[in-house]
């Protein structure tokens, strides 16, 4: 048997989901074993490796050893208190500093969820994943949630059985990024999955009755697959009836391979106004299910975009339509006041001081349609 190696202490993944903003963040994986889709840039050059257990342990132990120091010092009163959880913090390493913040921010959140990094806590083997998620409930028995990102690809290779048994040991909440349901789109992007693996594994993890949380990509077909991008992801999401569908528009920073795809003329990507109409088109064509959709990401142009299907359905596509019987120059101050922060939903142009905020926006970047889109993909950046 492989030596598992010296624990090097505490370890952070670079990333999760923005529903999981008050989690506890343990890293069990490190990186992406894919890691090949032609718009995602965050663990290129990086391996891909699986923590061993007593690591994963050892870090859980020591989140409870500051999680009962910290608890322990907010039921007392007074300074003396403070003082004392400060000079503690000072004889910190820089790995046990970084535990401890991460512990202080979810015991302050009131420690009710937990996140599993990186990118596919699937790709542990079920029997080392069910003894991770027995000793995290055993430890903290009050956490309501264990969530985690995972392949589509991983769990259409775990069994149904081991499925109950991960869901038994506590994992409630998977999020997948499915992108698209083209299976001409998924291969463009080298996103390493077809559409009926997608439909498979999504189904597989409602069937071991665990929560499913789906991204769809509005964009990432470009121009010429836009409609099929949107017509397909909406009947792979039917199939599945997932219980949140996560809106995340395509950005493209220079690094990544769709950056060169677009150089050499091979993917022509779409504006805003291009990307709003595909989203249109999706939501349009979800059809038979109650999913929740959330738009709950600063790179959408609408983030407002929030409710459960079927009766939601109307207050879902009204941004989107209204966005687009706007005339053009309302359309530009909007989309130009979205992209530098001025505006988080669309409503926010009936504040005047947004709006001269935006119009003052337009003016001094001398932003026009002809321009627009060079000077979102400038603003993306800052949040990709």
């Amino acid at each position: 048997m492989k030596p598992e190696g010296k624990y090097e202490g505490f370890e952070l993944g670079p990333i999760r989901p923005p529903s999981e903003a008050k989690s506890l963040l343990l890293r069990i994986t490190r990186n992406c074993p894919w890691n090949r889709c032609k718009f995602c840039s965050l663990y290129k050059g990086e391996k891909f490796s699986i923590r061993p257990v007593s690591h994963v342990l050892k870090d859980i132990d020591l989140i409870k050893e500051y999680a009962d120091l910290i608890q322990r010092s907010d039921m007392q009163s007074g300074s003396e208190a403070r003082r004392e959880l400060m000079k503690f913090q000072d004889g910190l390493s820089e790995n046990e500093w970084i535990a401890f913040d991460i512990t202080l921010n979810w015991v302050r959140n009131g420690m009710k969820s937990i996140f599993l990094q990186d990118a596919n806590s699937l790709a542990m083997k079920p029997d080392n994943l069910v003894a991770i998620l027995k000793h995290l409930s055993k430890t903290f028995p009050q956490v309501e949630r264990i969530t985690s990102y995972a392949r589509s690809q991983s769990i259409a290779g775990i069994s149904n059985d081991d499925m109950a048994r991960i869901a038994g040991a506590g994992l409630n909440r998977i999020h997948i990024g499915m992108e698209s349901g083209s299976d001409e789109v998924l291969a463009f992007v080298k996103k390493g999955v077809d559409k009926e693996t997608h439909i498979m594994a999504g189904q597989k993890v409602k069937l071991a009755g665990i929560e499913l949380s789906e991204y769809y990509m509005p964009g990432v077909g470009g121009r010429k697959l836009s409609r099929v991008n949107a017509l397909e992801t909406a009947d792979a999401m039917n199939m599945i009836n997932p219980d949140f569908i996560r809106i995340r528009t395509l950005a493209v920073p220079e690094e990544v391979e769709l950056f060169e795809d677009i150089q050499a003329g091979r993917f022509i990507k779409m504006g805003d106004i291009e990307m709003a109409k595909e989203l249109l088109l999706f939501l349009e064509h979800l059809n038979g299910m109650s999913s929740t959709i959330k738009s709950d990401h600063i790179l959408n142009l609408f983030q407002e975009i929030e409710g459960q299907l079927p009766d939601d359905k109307e207050r879902l596509t009204a941004p989107v339509k209204r966005f687009l019987s706007m005339d053009k120059q309302k359309q530009l101050i909007y989309m130009a006041g979205r992209r530098a922060g001025v505006f988080r939903c669309l409503d926010d142009i009936s504040d005047p001081v947004r709006m001269r905020h935006a119009e003052n926006t337009v003016k001094s970047y001398c932003i026009t349609l002809n321009n627009l889109d060079d000077f979102t993909a400038e603003m993306m950046k800052k949040f990709i």
